[in-house]
């Protein structure tokens, strides 16, 4: 199974200047755990998860006042449709993180998760007859 088999295709986008009270409010409103942060003035394409948002409360600071820019994972990882899940999972486990960005030759197409990729494994051995252990 690949990527694009998994990836979630309506993403959240939002801009740098979100405070992070509002990026919350966003993505709980739609379930989520993480918003592509598009920047055209500075770093273009990133992303701010639920845990960014958690690591700022927790040092105090205010969700009113703390911007989205300030708390975007700094170093982001990018997959493309046709990866393997099996890659894709390789990747966040060595950059210990739970989401990837899915980017073809025109920006961002979906957002693949941990949990994206365990419904599809879950899903494939299903239908395979797998029995659970």
């Amino acid at each position: 199974m690949y990527v694009k088999d998994a990836m979630s295709t309506v993403v959240l986008t939002i801009g740098p200047a979100h405070t992070l009270r509002q990026a919350a409010q966003l993505m709980a409103a739609r379930r989520i755990g993480s918003a592509v942060v598009l920047d055209s003035d500075h770093s273009g394409i990133g992303i701010l998860t639920e845990r960014d948002i958690l690591n700022s409360l927790g040092a105090g600071e205010n969700p009113d006042r703390e911007t989205v820019q300030a708390h975007t994972t700094p170093d982001v990882v990018f997959a493309a449709p046709d990866w393997t899940l099996d890659d894709a999972a390789d990747a966040m486990v060595r950059g210990g993180f739970r989401h990837l960005i899915v980017l073809n030759d025109h920006g961002p197409v979906g957002v693949v998760s941990v949990r994206d990729i365990i419904r599809c494994w879950s899903t494939a051995g299903a239908r395979a007859g797998a029995v659970p252990a």
